[in-house]
């Protein structure tokens, strides 16, 4: 299911040859047969790829495509009932082979809120952690990094990333099924760590922080996008129940008590990039996502609120440094 040889081969390249032995034990721990009840079918539809001649990987208007050579209509609708087998698509957009995938969030647009506010990632070692399918992780590569080490404990967005892969043969770029925690010791490895939409689903989101930090390299940067509640006090809030009707969500801070925990955990000033309220054309239902999106978790009366009562989803990313 991943290419262990050419993992192997950029951790060794990537000064982390320290990781070889535990991280291919956990792969093989976590890719067992039976270690998810659907685990035996997605390796099914990643054997069942059709075989098409692809060229190289490319980003247009924020699509990672993937041009297909010789792909008749046939074989097009082949692929388009594999990837569907795969869903649901949470982030994108990808164009595979002239099969569109039209996923829940338009991933393109945070990445365009990010992109200029961030340091430069040519020849960058990078740590994306949460980083679902891998749309931004090979984004970062297409921006020059050295190599990127994606890691999401979601096994469907490791196949999703395998079934892209598999055509769009991007070297340097990896999505592993692992959490923060379960990596080897980093050694303080990495120029940049991205934590986007994960932070308010951790129980304890200091100690998040504080992973990301050990991360590091010193200078290195952090990049952190997370749900942020309006109000310019030191505040802190556990939903009681559900968020935007998401369970898993722990703690939402206001801005300032975000940068408050950041400079706690060890890194300098912490900068604004960007703060933006999530939008309907921004995360919404499509053929390949067909669950509940943002829409059905605003109240209809109200749209400024969630159906829980709460100010509806707003993002904040900053940025900030491990000191020298």
């Amino acid at each position: 299911m991943l290419d262990s040889d050419a993992l192997l081969a950029d951790l060794t390249t990537a000064g982390l040859a320290d990781w070889l032995h535990p991280v291919d034990r956990l792969l093989k721990e976590k890719l067992r047969d039976g270690a998810h009840g659907r685990l035996a079918e997605w390796k099914s539809v990643l054997h069942d790829l059709p075989a098409i001649r692809s060229g190289t990987p490319t980003v247009v208007d924020g699509i990672v495509t993937v041009p297909g050579i010789d792909c008749d209509s046939d074989t097009r609708s082949d692929l388009r009932e594999q990837l569907l087998k795969l869903a649901p698509w949470r982030k994108g957009p990808f164009d595979v082979c002239g099969v569109r995938i039209d996923s829940e969030w338009r991933s393109e647009l945070k990445w365009a809120r990010i992109e200029h506010g961030i340091s430069p990632l040519s020849d960058r070692l990078v740590l994306d952690v949460g980083c679902g399918n891998g749309y931004y992780a090979l984004r970062m590569r297409s921006m020059g990094a050295r190599c990127v080490i994606g890691i999401d404990p979601t096994l469907l967005y490791v196949a999703q990333f395998q079934a892209i892969q598999h055509y769009a043969r991007r070297t340097g770029v990896h999505v592993l099924p692992f959490r923060l925690g379960e990596l080897p010791s980093c050694s303080r490895a990495f120029d940049t760590a991205f934590s986007m939409g994960v932070l308010y689903h951790q129980r304890n989101p200091i100690e998040h922080l504080r992973q990301l930090r050990d991360s590091l390299k010193p200078g290195g940067e952090l990049v952190l996008e997370t749900l942020v509640l309006p109000g310019e006090h030191n505040a802190a809030i556990t939903p009681p129940d559900r968020y935007a009707r998401m369970r898993n969500v722990w703690l939402l801070p206001t801005l300032p008590m975000l940068r408050r925990w950041i400079g706690e955990c060890g890194f300098g000033a912490s900068r604004v990039v960007d703060v933006s309220v999530t939008t309907t054309d921004e995360q919404r239902s499509t053929e390949w996502m067909t669950f509940e999106s943002l829409a059905q978790a605003l109240d209809p009366l109200d749209p400024d609120r969630t159906v829980e009562g709460w100010p509806r989803p707003r993002r904040a990313v900053l940025v900030a440094h491990v000191p020298t």
